[in-house]
């Protein structure tokens, strides 16, 4: 009587139709107020076909994006019959998923596909990943539990290898759950009623599935640490291993040996090798620095060799730079990018999509965002309460674009003076966990310079304990403890918000001082709105008042950079954003409002190196 229940509250909200039923044999995208471009021409035969993880790349592997079965019934209850097909890795609530219906705290979703093992796989380990399923996941192979990983933004594998039945063909199921704002955990900007800054929730899988084979030792992981100012490249291989009685190494067995290899553009610049899980440095001469204006990229080889013979093999990539904070000939502090003063000059980017949500319809449409923003002129941008896939920041290390990386919010939130907020012991486990699952996933991506953890209040709870935790886990990077104006003096930034005017707070000579939002001027462009009813923090009526009015705060901005030691501005926004009009680009990204020259002549320095300001350094402090 509860099941039917929960499924007739569903349907009369729109949110689900039956529980077990006859598949639908042919896919097609959901109805939806706007597509982009990409979004009309998906297909379903191949979504997502790219290699998911570009920093630690092998040849052999198998996508399992495409058509899956799909179920939603309440979550107490046992795994139902197939509903129809839903398209992976497209979250239920988009319209590319197929499906296109609201997830509640008592529902879960249940997804199952069938696959085949290749002939030339035999003998190997399979490990299953997942680029990240919003929230609680459970897995399970041929009937057999493999499984269960709570956390919305991250990846996670399993080796599926003990799990398997004799033949090839193989069955796997998938069941998530998600409370949204019903929940304490992170969650970014998904809320369960979208309004305001508060958008359509992204539930199940919204990343890519693929499953490699390896052998019984492998890479599992690389942690990559540039140091320019002893021209020198530490890179850290740590194996992973099969268990279990059959042929895989005995527990006592000594640690593998790594050989790296370093190369510039086909020449190879350095060879050495290293006991897995102990630092392999490299001098690096002559190193050739990443920065916007020169994303140069050596390439990286690293071996596994277990009892004389070479195991796994893997393809990476590095960049040397370094970010750091410095003072001035001015005798500001500010933040320096290779030992120099760098105006950084960039958007919130909240990565939302009206086909697909958290998910880009395509791997060239998320790129096409980075390139727009690069011919605007833009050489930063704040990725806002969401963590993207990891072929995200191939493209800004590859494309130059440095990125300050927001950790997602969720729970309660706090207002000026007000005391950080109370957490239990098992939510801040679940806020730490996904924080370092953050930081640990994205450790080796160059364009990230900055950890920003809180945002205008939201779920700020021991404030100075959480930054020092961030500031000593990775220290080659800075860290935003408090974007908004919640701040408790941590971290390595001052960083205020103010709409729509640009403004800088008092100089300090402890931190820098960044604007971490601004602007957010809104004009809604006929036939390319998500709703009628729409909003920005100050209204224009053309594009060229948006334009005038773009110019006259960005005369403001670099005014504030010479004149007040500020070291970077954000403006609000790349695109516009469900009921929100204030971006760059429309929603669909069909539209260009201003013109991306007259963006770029309005910043004047947007993206080089040659910001206002002297750049020369009076002493580092990192």
């Amino acid at each position: 009587m509860k099941l039917k229940l929960i499924i007739a509250l569903a349907f009369s909200a729109g949110m689900l139709t039956f529980c077990t039923g006859d598949k639908s044999p042919a896919w097609q995208p959901a109805g939806n107020p706007l597509f982009t471009a990409w979004g009309e021409n998906i297909d379903p035969a191949a979504p997502w076909p790219e290699y998911p993880r570009p920093g630690l790349v092998r040849g052999d592997w198998m996508s399992l994006n495409g058509l899956w079965d799909y179920a939603i019934c309440g979550k107490e209850e046992e795994r139902p019959s197939p509903q129809g097909r839903i398209l992976v890795p497209y979250p239920v609530e988009s319209a590319l998923s197929g499906v296109r219906l609201r997830m509640t705290d008592s529902l879960a979703i249940w997804y199952s596909r069938e696959f085949t093992v290749p002939r030339n796989w035999e003998g190997k380990q399979l490990i299953l990943n997942f680029e990240a399923s919003d929230w609680e996941t459970k897995v399970w192979i041929d009937d057999n539990f493999a499984i269960s990983h709570q956390g919305g933004y991250d990846p996670f594998s399993c080796n599926i290898t003990p799990f398997l039945t004799g033949s090839r063909k193989h069955k796997v199921v998938v069941s998530v759950t998600d409370p949204t704002d019903r929940g304490r955990q992170p969650r970014g900007k998904q809320v369960k009623a979208p309004g305001g800054i508060w958008y359509t929730p992204s539930s199940g899988i919204w990343q890519s599935v693929w499953i490699e084979p390896v052998d019984k030792t492998w890479i599992g992981d690389l942690r990559i640490v540039p140091d320019i100012d002893n021209s020198t490249l530490t890179v850290t291989v740590m194996e992973e291993r099969c268990h279990g009685p059959e042929g895989c190494p005995p527990v006592d067995m000594a640690p593998s040996l790594a050989e790296v290899t370093v190369r510039s553009e086909g020449k190879t610049i350095a060879v050495s090798s290293g006991i897995t899980g102990t630092p392999i440095t490299m001098s690096i001469p002559d190193a050739r620095l990443w920065s916007p204006d020169n994303p140069h990229l050596y390439d990286l080889t690293v071996r596994l060799i277990t009892g004389g013979m070479v195991t796994d093999v893997v393809e990476s990539y590095a960049g040397m730079r370094k970010i750091s904070l410095g003072i001035t000939e001015d005798g500001f502090t500010r933040i320096f990018l290779n030992n120099l003063f760098v105006w950084q000059n960039g958007p919130l980017d909240q990565g939302f999509w009206p086909d697909g949500l958290y998910t880009p319809p395509s791997d060239e449409a998320m790129k096409y965002d980075i390139e727009m923003l690069k011919k605007m002129g833009f050489n930063m941008m704040r990725k806002h309460v969401k963590v993207e896939n990891r072929r995200f920041y191939y493209h800004t290390d590859r494309l130059g674009m440095l990125v300050w990386q927001d950790m997602p919010s969720g729970d309660d939130y706090i207002w000026g003076e007000k005391p950080d907020i109370t957490k239990s012991a098992a939510d801040s486990a679940i806020f730490m966990t996904e924080l370092s699952r953050m930081i640990d996933t994205k450790f080796n991506y160059p364009s990230i310079i900055m950890w920003v953890i809180y945002n205008e209040g939201w779920g700020q709870y021991n404030t100075a304990a959480v930054t020092d935790y961030v500031s000593a886990y990775d220290t080659t990077r800075l860290v935003n403890s408090a974007s908004g104006w919640t701040d408790r003096g941590t971290g390595d930034v001052m960083d205020v918000h103010n709409y729509p005017e640009p403004v800088a707070p008092p100089a300090e000579k402890g931190r820098a001082i960044v604007l971490g939002e601004f602007g957010g001027l809104g004009l809604p462009v006929q036939g390319h709105t998500w709703e009628q009813k729409n909003w920005g923090y100050e209204k224009m009526s053309d594009s060229t008042g948006l334009l005038r009015k773009y110019e006259q705060f960005y005369s403001v901005v670099r005014q504030l950079v010479a004149e007040k030691g500020l070291s970077a501005s954000v403006y609000t926004q790349t695109t516009d954003v469900e009921t929100e009009t204030n971006g760059l680009m429309t929603y669909d990204r069909k539209v260009d409002k201003m013109g991306f020259e007259n963006v770029r002549k309005a910043m004047a320095v947007g993206s080089s190196q040659s910001a206002v300001g002297s750049q020369k350094s009076a002493g580092s402090q990192q």
